[in-house]
C-alpha cells in the first residue's frame, strides 16, 4: 500500500530508528508535537523549557533567583480574574484587554523575568513600574495595578488608538512617536498582532462597543529576487 503523506512516512521511520537504539539510549529520547503539528524528537537531557514572557524571552525559572522568589505562588485563575477586573474597573479599561496583554506578555506566569529585565504578569521594567506606582512586581495585584495604569495612560496619550498603545507598551512611546505608528520592529509588530488576536478572538469576553477588530489588509511587496509577494503581516 502506498503511503501518500510524506510526513507520516518520515515520522514512522523516525520511530523505527529510535526503537532500534539500545534501551539506555532510547530512554533519553522524548517526542513532542510543535505548534505547527510537526513531530519532534529531542534528547531527554536537553535543557528544560524556559518560562517567562512569551514575547521577550525570559530567564530560566529554575536557575534565576528573580524568576521564582521565595514564598510566591501562582494565584489561582479565579483570584487572577478578580485582580484583573478590579484594576480594569478602577482605570476604565476593558478587562479582556488587560488579560490579553497578560497572556501575551507572561503566559499568566507572575514569576516571569525577561532577559531585558521585565518582571511579572504584565512584564514591567522596574523603572516604568515606579512611574505608575508599582512596588513588588512579583505580587500579582501590584503588578497588574501598575501595568493597567500604564496601559490606560497609553490609551489616553494616543486617543484610544489601540495599535499605537500596544506598540508603545512593547517598544516605548518614543519609538511610536518617531515612527508615527507601529515601529518597524519585527518583535513589536508581532506583539501587537498577538495581543489583538487574543483580544478579538471569540470568547475573550471583550467589550464589543470599544474597538472593532483590525482588518489585516493584503499588501504587495517585491523581494530582493524580484518576486512579487502579497502578505497581510
Amino acid at each position: 500500500m502506498e503511503i501518500k503523506k510524506s510526513g507520516v512516512l518520515v515520522a514512522g521511520l523516525a520511530v523505527v530508528s529510535l526503537l532500534s537504539l539500545p534501551a539506555n539510549t532510547r530512554a533519553q529520547i522524548a517526542s513532542s508535537v510543535d505548534e505547527r503539528g510537526k513531530l519532534v524528537f529531542v534528547n531527554g537531557d536537553s535543557p528544560a523549557p524556559r518560562y517567562g514572557s512569551t514575547m521577550k524571552g525570559s530567564s530560566d525559572a529554575s536557575t534565576d533567583p528573580l524568576a521564582v522568589p521565595s514564598g510566591k505562588l501562582t494565584p489561582p485563575p479565579d483570584r487572577l480574574d478578580r485582580i484583573v477586573r478590579d484594576a480594569a474597573e478602577r482605570h476604565k479599561v476593558d478587562p479582556a484587554l488587560v488579560q490579553a496583554v497578560i497572556s501575551t506578555e507572561s503566559g499568566c506566569n507572575p514569576h516571569a523575568v525577561s532577559r531585558k529585565g521585565a518582571v511579572g504578569l504584565m512584564q514591567l521594567i522596574p523603572e516604568t513600574a515606579k512611574r505608575f506606582g508599582g512596588g513588588n512586581l512579583f505580587d500579582p495585584a501590584q503588578n497588574v495595578e501598575a501595568g493597567t495604569t500604564y496601559l490606560k495612560s497609553l490609551l489616553d496619550r494616543y486617543n484610544g488608538d489601540l495599535t499605537k498603545s500596544l506598540a508603545a507598551y512593547n517598544a516605548g512611546e518614543h519609538a511610536v512617536d518617531n515612527s508615527g505608528g507601529i515601529p518597524p520592529y519585527w518583535e513589536t509588530q508581532r506583539y501587537v498582532r498577538k495581543v489583538t488576536d487574543a483580544y478579538f478572538r471569540p470568547g475573550s469576553g471583550r467589550d464589543s462597543t470599544l474597538w472593532e477588530a483590525p482588518k489585516h489588509l493584503l499588501r504587495k511587496e517585491v523581494d530582493p529576487n524580484g518576486r512579487v509577494i502579497f502578505t497581510n503581516e
